[in-house]
């Protein structure tokens, strides 16, 4: 799982509600979630390579290998064994890593120290730390006007080199007076960015597990974006004050959509999701294809799915636009379409009633919430044998529906918990008991009960939406 750290709005200029102290950085942060069902098959793609990032790449010194940008010759996490000294071929002065570690082997490093036109060898510099690499002749105790003439030899054939060009890939700055450093090949680079914490560089060797990272506003956008997209493609009077910006969702689908792929979102509410995909398949050849959802609410006016949803990805098409004061624009239009369809079957307490066992039980297991109010993914569904139980989750607690052979779903009486005891123990698991049923007739303190349909209903969500956007006369 990935968690992506999002500030939303700039600290120059907070939100009300963020912490306004002139002793402090006002900032608001949002979180985003990212999960793979199976983390085997899930990638992240790179992003798109900015002019800004090319910019950084030069052909200063005619290197054969081809243009370059200046990289660190560290890495984090200090190691003793590698926090040796290096002499500089210019200067001779003892370069450390300090609380870091050189990032490349030490033989490595001697190969392009050499290439500055002197020979290099170990040596131990009595300072606590492993042998540094010096230049070959030194003494670290030895005569100082030796060591002197043999600088002065060192530094003309390096600044040779520096002149000649197509410099040694660990180089000592512009004149040779800086701490050590590495070049950062843009052939060896990858094609895209990699995703990381915005203060990192893009230049890492295997990013496929991100962890945890944090995006700038610049990067994501913020939820003021989010707000005025929507109000400059809507001219509805709504009240949205959560509205996910366009930047982020881009982003999000670029990293980890598939190119010719379906991105979907269940809880469609303003159309943001289509909105982005519409705009990323025109800036790019992604060619990404979405299905929306949105519950909406027929009886109170169609909160969403026909009067906004709809609304805004027919204006993003045509390239109908608002302004400041809601005056209409026009803006190119995006040569493409979709298709709005409505559900003439509903989803309740008959429609549950009605189903098959096995309809019922894929449902329970896909839609499940705990007790305590979070979604479980983890139940495993157990075939077979068993009347009454259905399923585990990863902590030995069984799943099980009370449904008599083709009849209506049935009750937990006693009678049936005998059973379903009895099952529990043959198959090995532990209380508490989670039993769906119609009806509890029976009660115990080893039983989590869910009623049927209600339980159902509301694992599904399907509950009346809290959001304030409602147009009279919707339809």
């Amino acid at each position: 799982m990935t968690r992506i750290i999002i500030p939303t709005e700039d600290p120059v200029e907070p939100k009300k509600s963020a912490k306004n102290d002139p002793s402090h950085v006002a900032t608001t942060t949002e979180y985003v979630l990212v999960y793979a069902m199976d983390s085997d098959l899930a990638k992240t793609n790179l992003l798109k390579r900015t002019d800004k990032s090319n910019a950084r790449f030069h052909h200063l010194d005619n290197d054969k290998n081809g243009r370059w940008k200046q990289g660190d010759a560290t890495a984090r996490d200090a190691r003793r064994a590698t926090g040796y000294a290096i002499q500089s071929p210019f200067t001779g002065e003892m370069h450390y890593p300090g609380k870091r570690h050189w990032s490349n082997a030490k033989e490595q490093m001697r190969e392009w120290l050499a290439g500055w036109g002197h020979e290099f060898e170990e040596r131990d510099l009595k300072d606590g730390f492993p042998s540094a690499l010096v230049l070959k002749g030194w003494r670290p105790d030895g005569d100082v006007k030796k060591n002197a003439k043999l600088v002065e030899v060192s530094s003309a054939a390096a600044r040779s080199v520096l002149q000649r060009g197509n410099w040694p890939r660990l180089y000592f700055g512009m004149k040779g007076d800086a701490q050590p450093v590495l070049k950062v090949y843009e052939r060896d680079v990858k094609i895209g960015v990699v995703p990381m914490t915005f203060w990192d560089e893009d230049f890492y060797e295997d990013p496929y597990h991100l962890g945890s990272v944090a995006w700038s506003y610049g990067e994501s956008g913020r939820s003021r974006d989010g707000t005025e997209e929507l109000r400059s493609t809507v001219d509805l009077g709504q009240d949205f004050e959560t509205v996910k910006p366009l930047k982020l969702i881009k982003k999000i689908i670029t990293l980890w959509g598939r190119p010719g792929g379906y991105v979907f979102d269940p809880y469609a509410g303003s159309g943001t999701t289509g909105h982005a995909v519409l705009e990323l398949n025109q800036e790019t050849d992604g060619n990404y294809k979405f299905i929306l959802v949105e519950q909406g609410s027929p009886a109170s006016g169609d909160k969403y799915a026909r009067s906004l949803t709809h609304q805004r990805l027919k204006n993003v098409i045509t390239g109908q636009r608002y302004g400041a004061k809601g005056v209409p624009e026009q803006v190119p239009a995006i040569d493409s379409g979709f298709e709005f369809r409505m559900l003439t079957t509903q989803i309740d307490a008959k429609t549950v009633l009605s189903m098959r066992r096995d309809e019922l039980i894929d449902v329970v297991m896909t839609s499940h919430w705990d007790s305590t109010g979070k979604q479980t993914f983890n139940l495993i569904r157990i075939d077979g044998k068993y009347r009454y139980l259905v399923g585990r989750n990863s902590e030995g607690e069984g799943y099980f529906l009370i449904w008599d052979g083709d009849g209506p779903v049935g009750q937990l009486d006693s009678s049936t918990f005998k059973l379903l005891l009895a099952e529990a123990k043959a198959a090995g698991l532990a209380p508490p008991y989670h039993v769906y049923a119609r009806y509890e007739v029976y009660q115990s303190p080893n039983v989590i009960f869910y009623k049927i349909p209600d339980k159902i209903l509301s694992h599904l969500g399907l509950n009346e939406s809290n959001d304030s956007f409602n147009p009279s006369g919707g339809s």
